[in-house]
């Protein structure tokens, strides 16, 4: 099914930071002389906006860069992903062999108290301008933080949801209308902060959206021909991914839905819809859509304190090892985005009216900030930029920036044209090959293209459910362990050939359920790495290095008839297969592939090569090989699906409560549902809750290998590769001897833009 916010959250085909693009072909080459000039423009090439060009409410990764070449954020991070504390005098540190000293606005000293508390004092540069010429001053970020942590903002930055002193006594007390008469649901009876009549609107006004909305969905689903337009509710409901009784009628599924997302009905909008938003079809919204008092609501956050025009300090109840992140933040200029004479620190007024963020909201499509470039315009397909002379780095060497829209099948083209500078291809075979083609040395770089590869900040894998995959029921047994282990010690002997096959040298296998550019990364010469599923049910290795393919794949197959013996099946000598499966297993099982219907996917080979594997022993694998990718959604959330091949993208920070952690599996109640693979382990989830309270890193990477080891040990998931990025650049146009040199997943090409020359 399609839904369209879903597929952004899981990664089930390419995922890329700043653009999702195809290479085109070879254009014809002119013969004309073209006659030699420096040019003062940089054209990059990106996919479609959406114009929310705003630090605060931008959503999309490309609307979100959009908005960043205008903003200067407090922290810096360099090559490896560390954060740089001290960026006033700056830091110097290798990378590959060469010193690289990082600059940023601000200094941060983190302070642990003995009581558990935790201060960030943040120290600003004394010499920061925004691009207007106003000063930025300390005000301007605790504006900013005022911005995020108000009751009424609904974008994307949980700073809020740090334990910074007082923030939940801030926002208590003020809520949307809309939600707080959902939490007191349809029967309440006490009218103090709104009327009964309103009340009755909502619910029946909330109701008629909901029918429109699903309805949306049925079109959806006859349209697309998974469903007759006679089918009943129930019909088309089960292929978007819900249950509702026979003879249900539009509204009864639209209830149902409303529960399952916790009546969070701005995430039902974005996850589920087929067409319109939801809002969008309410009559009369915006009456709800306003933020009353209800209650007590303090009148500052005791925990953000100013201590002097250019410092501050962030004072927080416990650890948080994501809090740090959370103060990783653009700063907003408040003269622009509120309003400077509604600021008064010491009389609990902070740049705006608390509960009303509308101001800064009409700035959303023109941002504003202190960054290298000054935001002029978009307009068709076109974002327009003038360097920032107020740049505290340097104004930029180039003097305008373009970003331009195009369709993914024309980046690579639209470089070797001269229509684009600079782009993010899909680094696929066919990718290489025309690059290769089009430079007169057969190379990656050349006189026409330069290429630069980062890895990409996430990574493949396989996944297998213990909820459907397992011996009596019992998901964490060692039989049910080992039935799945079993499984994963075939696919995973043949990583290496189909991925290569797949990618050639743009990606390659890892062994631990995280990406290679993560800190928390397991490495080859840590103590205690291993190659994932290596080890027979003895603990005994499989392989040897003077093995050939054939003898590997041999080993696997004995290996896996030792963990499906001990997991409970019937083996039969005679025949040299298995014949019976223990209660709650079976010798057919199904894996799903969003591969097309073609096989277009890195993990195909893996299974085609394990489903023969398989059946030389008497075990069945049935290939799913979904057309429609977003099917996997519909099999993952009803919690039916067994086998799975997908991707994740990851954040800075490895927090593992999201998609392993027990309160977030499939269809427990208050769960976030992100943990597909079912995995419920006592000691798994208080691992993860004791790295999350540290702010010590290698403690951290420590506690994280203990749960990759986990996770391994319940066969719930095999790591499979590690793929490459590309950015290609024009060497007849860029100077290339003034890009960022070393470019990492971390620190990106435009990191020190400001040095970027033209030819």
């Amino acid at each position: 099914m399609k839904k369209l916010a879903k597929l952004l959250a899981l990664v089930l085909a390419v995922a890329m930071t700043f653009s999702l693009a195809a290479c085109g072909k070879k254009v014809e080459e002119t013969t004309e002389p073209v006659e030699e000039t420096v040019s003062d423009t940089l054209v990059v090439g990106y996919s479609y906006f959406s114009e929310k060009f705003s630090p605060f409410f931008s959503k999309t990764a490309y609307d979100q860069e959009a908005a960043s070449f205008t903003q200067l954020g407090t922290l810096t991070m360099d090559r490896a992903g560390a954060l740089v504390l001290n960026g006033i005098d700056g830091e110097t540190r290798e990378y590959n062999g060469t010193d690289y000293t990082y600059y940023g606005p601000c200094d941060f000293v983190v302070t642990e108290n003995e009581d558990g508390t935790v201060d960030y004092d943040i120290t600003m540069r004394e010499d920061l301008v925004f691009s207007d010429g106003e000063p930025v001053t300390i005000d301007d970020l605790i504006f900013t933080m005022y911005v995020y942590c108000d009751p009424s903002y609904d974008g994307s930055s949980t700073l809020n949801s740090t334990p910074i002193e007082g923030v939940k006594e801030y926002m208590d007390g003020m809520d949307y209308l809309y939600k707080l008469i959902i939490a007191a649901g349809k029967d309440n009876t006490d009218f103090s902060v709104w009327t009964e009549e309103q009340q009755t609107t909502f619910w029946a006004n909330l109701e008629a959206a909901g029918v429109a909305f699903v309805t949306e969905i049925r079109d959806y689903c006859v349209d697309n021909g998974y469903n007759a337009d006679t089918d009943p509710v129930e019909a088309w409901a089960a292929n978007w991914g819900f249950s509702v009784p026979a003879g249900s009628t539009e509204a009864d599924l639209f209830w149902t839905m409303c529960e399952s997302y916790g009546w969070d009905l701005q995430s039902l909008s974005d996850t589920e819809s087929a067409g319109s938003d939801l809002f969008g079809l309410f009559d009369g919204f915006a009456d709800y859509n306003t933020i009353v008092t209800f209650g007590e609501s303090a009148s500052n956050i005791a925990g953000i304190i100013r201590t002097g025009d250019y410092s501050m300090r962030v004072h927080m109840t416990e650890i948080d090892a994501t809090a740090i992140l959370q103060l990783s933040l653009g700063i907003a200029p408040m003269h622009y985005y509120g309003d400077a004479d509604l600021y008064d620190y010491d009389n609990n007024s902070f740049g705006f009216t608390k509960g009303d963020l509308s101001g800064v909201k009409s700035k959303t499509t023109q941002p504003l900030g202190a960054g290298p470039y000054v935001f002029d315009k978009y307009e068709n397909g076109v974002i327009t930029y003038h360097a920032n002379e107020n740049y505290y780095l340097g104004t930029p060497k180039t003097k305008y920036l373009l970003l331009q829209e195009g369709a993914d099948a024309d980046f690579l083209a639209g470089v070797t044209s001269g229509q684009l500078d600079i782009a993010n291809p899909s680094f696929n075979q066919s990718c290489v090959e025309s690059i290769k083609e089009y430079n007169s040395n057969g190379e990656l770089t050349g006189d026409i293209v330069t290429t630069q590869t980062v890895d990409n900040n996430g990574y493949g894998y396989l996944g297998i459910c213990a909820t459907t995959v397992n011996v009596g029921g019992e998901i964490g047994s060692e039989a049910s362990r080992n039935l799945r282990k079993g499984f994963q010690t075939i696919f995973a002997n043949y990583r290496a050939t189909a991925v290569n096959s797949y990618y050639g040298e743009r990606a390659t296998v890892i062994q631990y359920p995280v990406t290679n550019t993560s800190w928390a990364a397991p490495r080859p010469s840590d103590d205690g790495y291993e190659i994932a599923y290596s080890n027979d049910i003895d603990g005994n290795p499989i392989y040897t290095d003077s093995m050939t393919e054939e003898e590997k794949s041999d080993a696997a197959i004995e290996a896996a008839i030792g963990f499906f013996k001990a997991a409970g099946y019937t083996w039969d000598d005679a025949s040299g297969k298995f014949t019976a499966a223990p209660t709650g297993a079976d010798l057919t099982y199904e894996v799903m592939i969003p591969g097309d219907g073609i096989g277009d996917h890195p993990a195909f080979g893996i299974l085609t090569s394990a489903k023969e594997a398989l059946a030389t022993i008497g075990i069945t694998l049935e290939i799913n090989d979904l057309a429609n990718s977003a099917d996997l959604w519909t099999a993952l959330e009803s919690g039916q699906c067994e086998m799975w091949t997908a991707a994740w993208g990851n954040s800075y920070d490895p927090d593992m409560r999201q998609n392993y952690h027990s309160s977030n599996i499939v269809g427990l109640p208050g769960s976030t549902e992100s943990n597909h693979y079912g995995i419920q382990d006592e000691e798994l989830d208080e691992l993860i809750m004791v790295a999350r309270q540290s702010s010590d890193q290698s403690f951290r990477k420590s506690t994280y290998k203990l749960c990759y080891d986990i996770v391994l040990d319940w066969g719930v998931e095999l790591p499979t590769y590690q793929r490459q990025n590309a950015f290609i650049f024009s060497t007849e146009r860029v100077n290339m001897d003034t890009m960022t040199p070393d470019i990492t997943t971390n620190y990106p090409w435009f990191s020190e833009i400001e040095n970027i020359e033209m030819n």
